[in-house]
């Protein structure tokens, strides 16, 4: 039996969850089978006093050695990595070593190019802004990816699924599978699938046409379809459409097209350094004003005012899509 050392390298704010599902799969390994054995070290990349939950571990003091795996995680994108820990990453990439980006954690790897040509899960929050600042990164919308010696997973849930990955590669299927009954865990995803819940968890429907039809719209941003041909495409009448939206969503199509446009125009507004006006037209309105106008309507102030107060206030808190009750 050999002992495998595995480090944990946390990022202030981290978030309780997220470290609890990494350490917790680990845990349970060990206990359901008694020839896997983790040395766990949790160290701080930045200690200091903070409030609320304490992070685990010791401070950072300056050497990453001996690890056979380093577990990145961050809940919020951090702003920078300090000279003596980005010589430290470098060097333990350099060893050997795997290095995994959980939730944020893919920030700090992206910012000292330990990313550069490998694929990385991203979470859909930050997407757009990471693509643009990381263009040398293949971002992706998967789960998780594994990628030659990089780990990154998404965050949420999908941390769970990235390890159990990791212990049916380093000890075979049966054991991720025990875990997994273990943790409850109904099915083992793979890390390929896409990371948005699905369509029917968020709509609160399970109508076949509504799905489709949503589906739709959100392929068809940029180039906006019509009732009528959202209609076509589904195989129902404009009038049994408006029906189904009416009744589910309590909105017409044209109404949610225009909220989902919104509101994926406004993470782009928080997330990437694209004029105003580049974003209404990859948003489907065809002028600046015509998008000022239907922005202001909506969100009660221009793209400009919203861009400027949400990003001095909190750069990553984004809405996602239209909420089925506003």
């Amino acid at each position: 039996m050999t002992t495998q050392r595995i480090g944990f390298l946390i990022w202030p704010n981290t978030r309780p969850l997220t470290l609890a599902l990494a350490e917790e799969a680990l845990l349970v390994a060990q206990r359901v089978h008694p020839e896997v054995i983790y040395d766990l070290v949790f160290l701080q990349a930045e200690p200091g006093e903070r409030q609320g939950w304490q992070l685990p571990g010791e401070a950072w003091n300056g050497r990453l050695e001996g690890f056979q795996k380093l577990f990145v995680l961050a809940d919020e994108p951090p702003q920078a990595v300090t000279a003596a820990l980005s010589s430290g990453l470098k060097q333990l990439a350099r060893s050997g070593c795997v290095i995994a980006g959980l939730s944020a954690g893919v920030y700090p790897l992206a910012q000292l190019g330990l990313l550069d040509g490998y694929r990385a899960a991203v979470h859909w929050r930050w997407q757009d802004d990471f693509a643009e600042r990381f263009p040398k990164v293949i971002a992706t919308s998967h789960l998780f990816d594994w990628d030659r010696d990089r780990l990154t997973a998404c965050g949420g849930m999908a941390v769970v699924d990235l390890l159990l990955a990791v212990l049916a590669r380093d000890h075979g299927a049966e054991l991720a599978g025990a875990v997994s009954e273990e943790l409850v865990v109904e099915r083992i995803r793979e890390g390929g699938e896409r990371q948005r819940i699905p369509l029917q968890n968020r709509l609160g429907s399970s109508h076949p046409k509504l799905t489709q039809a949503v589906l739709l719209m959100e392929a068809n941003i940029e180039e906006p379809l019509t009732t009528d041909e959202i209609a076509q495409h589904v195989c129902v009448s404009r009038r049994q459409l408006e029906r189904i939206f009416k009744q589910y969503l309590n909105r017409v199509p044209s109404q949610y097209y225009l909220e989902l446009r919104l509101n994926k125009a406004r993470q782009m507004l928080m997330q990437t350094s694209k004029s105003i006006i580049q974003i209404g037209l990859s948003c489907g309105f065809s002028s600046g004003p015509h998008f000022s106008s239907a922005y202001r309507n909506f969100f009660g102030a221009t793209p400009r005012e919203d861009r400027n107060q949400r990003r001095n206030n909190s750069p990553f808190e984004l809405s996602s899509a239209p909420s089925v009750d506003k």
